[in-house]
């Protein structure tokens, strides 16, 4: 399974999001990895 948040604007809760969704999918047994860039 494949989860991508893609979100222009700053301060919209995209790194928030992201480290919940790993935390949770890692707790139901997933590999996780989570990638934060700047670009």
């Amino acid at each position: 399974m494949r989860i991508i948040l893609y979100l222009g604007k700053g301060g919209v809760g995209k790194t928030t999001t992201a480290a919940a969704s790993a935390i949770r999918c890692a707790d139901l047994g997933y590999r996780t990895l989570v990638v934060s860039t700047d670009i």
